[in-house]
């Protein structure tokens, strides 16, 4: 990822980066770049992270929604996937996600620009876990 700097100063400046897709064991280093074009990296930082300890389907964001949502969601283990959307009569109106998916946090976006006003369901599927939540999408 990439952050800004705050331009030629001599105060401290407090900079922050998430990396939300990460797990397992990831380095990290600082590419400071000078007004000037040159460059210098620094030491790499090895993190540890854990995998979630559960499968979470979380409430899509923003809600109610206009055309397109964000669906969050943890898989604690690697594993096939699949993230469904449904209208209120049980349709399947769009397949996220289909396939196999590493552990660790995920995003999927949902566009329904060509859908009408209404209530929908998010269904995620991987292995013996089954989530559904309720979204609302207002036009």
């Amino acid at each position: 990822g990439f952050i800004a700097g705050n331009g030629t100063t001599n105060a401290p400046k407090s900079y922050s980066f998430v990396d939300n897709s990460a797990s397992g064991t990831v380095q990290y280093r600082l590419k400071q770049v000078d007004n000037d074009g040159s460059f210098e990296y620094s030491s790499a930082v090895e993190v540890n992270v854990a995998a979630p300890a559960a499968y979470t389907l979380s409430q899509n964001h923003p809600n109610p929604f206009n055309p397109a949502t964000t669906i969050s969601y943890s898989l604690p283990a690697a594993g096939f996937v699949t993230l469904k959307v449904y209208d209120m009569l049980g349709k399947e109106v769009a397949t996220l996600v289909n396939g196999m998916q590493e552990s660790g946090a995920n995003k999927a976006s949902f566009d329904a620009s060509q859908l009408p006003s209404g209530i929908y369901f998010a269904r995620l599927s991987s292995g013996s876990f089954n989530s559904v939540i309720k979204m609302t999408l207002m036009k």
